[in-house]
């Protein structure tokens, strides 16, 4: 039997365990904001996580994976915005 609270999802709307496909990553129902053709040149190029097949026709991520990238993606922005509001702060 599965607990009720690893059935429940967090906060960002990703389930709690397993794999995502690319629908629930993309904006405008996941967490991602970038078009499918900016999402495979990232894959492509060691950006973004590499998928997992669960079939002939059919790719996923492990959600962990993807909850990594938000993290990161995030402490990125902060990082910008700090230095930008140092910069500006400097300026004046």
């Amino acid at each position: 039997m599965v607990a009720e609270e690893e059935a429940v999802m967090p906060e960002d709307g990703l389930p709690a365990f397993g794999f995502v496909k690319l629908k629930q990553i993309l904006a405008p129902h996941g967490p991602i904001p970038v078009s499918k053709s900016t999402w495979w040149a990232g894959v492509g190029s060691g950006r973004f996580p590499k998928p997992v097949k669960i079939g002939p026709r059919s790719t996923a991520w492990d959600v962990n994976d993807i909850r990594a990238l938000v993290a990161s993606l995030a402490s990125q922005q902060c990082n910008a915005s700090r230095s930008t509001g140092e910069s500006a702060s400097k300026a004046e």
